[in-house]
């Protein structure tokens, strides 16, 4: 659809055309701005709205020495600005019509991360101990005892199947949205990895998805860990999360 032009935007853009192509869950907008290209395929993006843009440039900034990431632009209060990878969404209609093959790079992609980015030099947590203080008390009661920790690594920490990009050959490409990147174990996103293919790609192909995902991480279904980590991703944050 469209959005208002916010004028940071605009003034980024440079006379160059920009178009709204994503709205999350909070109400932000992403805005790609067009290449010089015949097919004017997005250069670069400015994703505006609520949120820590710092922190996400702070996180981006150090992801990108392990992995393909977003390069960052500039950010400031309500905006982040960053390079395009290249590449599409596996969300994109291209992948919406090969799930299998999207899922495959999912769980590559999220591999790629886990043995690549270096658990001791990470400065960021998303740990249980540090989720569950930002969600209701009830809702926290209600989860029960988090399950041992099976490998400890740097998850993406919103690993939902939009933020895996996927080259025209259909390989993992790379992965955006790294606001909440942090320690965890790495079922932590797997679980919504996995949680999200049923969104994406249709109820009726997440079991076969699910199994090509986890295939492609290395890993055998682990069905305490999905459910748990699953949970605590829907539970409702506090007031003041």
């Amino acid at each position: 659809g469209t959005a208002p032009l916010p004028p940071v935007v605009a003034r980024l853009a440079g006379g160059r055309v920009v178009r709204a192509v994503w709205r999350n869950d909070l109400g932000g907008v992403t805005f790609a701005i067009g290449g010089p290209d015949a097919g004017g395929r997005p250069v670069e993006f400015v994703k505006t709205g609520p949120g820590d843009h710092a922190a996400e440039a702070a996180r981006l900034d150090w992801a990108g020495r392990y992995l393909a990431v977003p390069r960052v632009l500039g950010f400031g209060p309500g905006w982040l600005h960053t390079a395009a990878l290249p590449g599409r969404s596996a969300v994109d209609p291209r992948w919406v019509a090969d799930p299998v093959r999207a899922a495959r790079a999912i769980g590559t992609g999220l591999r790629v991360l886990h043995d690549n980015a270096p658990v001791g030099d990470c400065p960021f947590d998303w740990s249980v101990r540090t989720r569950l203080a930002g969600i209701r008390p009830a809702a926290r009661a209600g989860l029960g005892a988090a399950p041992a920790v099976d490998r400890l690594v740097v998850c993406h920490g919103d690993a939902c199947a939009p933020n895996t990009v996927i080259d025209a050959d259909g390989r993992f490409a790379g992965l955006v949205d790294l606001g909440a990147l942090g320690v965890a174990d790495r079922w932590a996103d797997l679980a919504v990895a996995t949680l999200s293919l049923g969104w994406n790609y249709g109820e009726q192909r997440k079991e076969e998805c699910e199994g090509e995902l986890l295939g492609a991480y290395g890993l055998q279904p682990d069905a305490i860990r999905l459910d748990y980590y699953r949970r605590l991703w829907e539970a409702p944050e506090s007031d003041s999360g």
